[in-house]
């Protein structure tokens, strides 16, 4: 094999797909037993941002009607097709095979697995996402909380959470949505360290994604942006009105945990049933540790989706990888056509060296 990809979600599939269209055998390992990524855990009411015109990986268009909103479970069934259409194409798919270490070796990389096998290939592509990594972190008193706390990586849907006080850290998509279902039926305040910043999803009557690929700022290149913003809240107008309306208020970040209560930063106290922090993910690259791939805060150290360290190791699916759209549906097939373009550069070389 040319290249091991790890992760079957749509990072690690665009990947497999542009290896094959450019002649290389590749292989995927993904550790559940569909290469549909994270996906089928994603909470229920969960919709893409984006239209399904702009949804589509390489050699695939997401169906149905180009302007709908596609649910969760339409993506996973479109990845299940795309991984069958993969394997009708020759590419080996192995599910349930978790990576848990990868070697570096004499200009190739050993692939560690959980049921002990072990894959060898001059190439590495890191798709692995970073849902399985969830970010949470940990304020005065919190261990002693007796209320629920959780993440929401572990949220499905509001059934359970009825008539109960609740409190949602964060102020991004899935924070003010999670908060605006849960509103139906609780009581629940957003907490934020600064106001929601909120985006017209259809300005002058177009979806936001059309503007963004009519000026191009999908393919704007992150690398010329000093630091990226904070990803504003994109709102047909429900989320705003539903806080003008008390359907649920935003408050600004609470300290501390005291017993079963939270004190507000104004030092008022209040009882609690549930804390859910929607604070995002951090990439789930535990596997490369060994090889001193990473930085100290466990992410990655590479230019555009190339490792800086190793070469022949690349990643895909990272926030800002190359451009503004670099995790997203949207935008992973560039990312993946030029990752596949520089690692096949890299195989040639060793190839044009060995003789070959």
């Amino acid at each position: 094999m040319d290249t091991i990809v790890i992760g079957g979600g749509q990072s690690g599939l665009a990947a497999t797909w542009t290896l094959l269209d450019a002649g290389l055998t590749p292989v995927l390992l993904e550790a559940g037993d569909q290469a549909t990524g994270s996906w089928p855990r994603y909470y229920d009411s969960l919709t893409l941002f984006s239209p399904a015109r702009y949804s589509s990986l390489p050699g695939m268009v997401f169906p149905g009607h180009p302007d709908r909103y596609p649910h969760r479970d339409e993506v996973v069934d479109y990845l299940a097709r795309y991984a069958r259409a993969l394997a009708r194409r020759g590419a080996g798919i192995r599910t349930g095979t978790r990576v848990t270490a990868v070697e570096a070796d004499s200009g190739r990389f050993n692939v560690r697995t959980s049921n002990g096998d072990m894959f060898s290939a001059p190439t590495v592509i890191a798709a692995s996402g970073s849902f399985t990594n969830p970010y949470l972190f940990t304020l005065p008193g919190q261990q002693d909380f007796p209320g629920e706390i959780l993440h929401a990586a572990g949220y499905d849907n509001p059934a359970s959470y009825a008539g109960r006080r609740i409190v949602v850290v964060g102020a991004g998509n899935s924070a003010v949505q999670i908060s605006y279902e849960l509103a139906e039926t609780a009581t629940v305040t957003l907490a934020t360290r600064e106001p929601v910043r909120f985006v017209d999803q259809r300005p002058l009557g177009k979806d936001l994604h059309f503007w963004f690929h009519v000026t191009g700022f999908d393919r704007f290149p992150a690398r010329l942006i000093d630091s990226p913003p904070g990803v504003p809240v994109l709102d047909t107008g429900i989320y705003r009105q539903a806080l003008r309306d008390g359907r649920m208020d935003r408050r600004p970040m609470f300290t501390r945990f005291e017993g079963d209560e939270l004190v507000w930063a104004d030092g008022t106290r209040e009882l609690v049933d549930v804390v859910l922090f929607a604070t995002g993910y951090r990439p789930s690259l535990s596997y490369l540790d060994k090889i001193g791939a990473l930085d100290e805060t466990g992410h990655p150290r590479h230019a555009r989706g190339l490792s800086t360290t190793h070469a022949g190791l690349g990643y895909l699916g990272l926030e800002w990888q190359r451009t503004p759209s670099s995790n997203t549906l949207r935008g992973v097939g560039r990312d993946a056509r030029h990752l596949t373009r520089e690692l096949k550069a890299h195989l040639d070389t060793r190839r044009t060296r060995a003789g070959v």
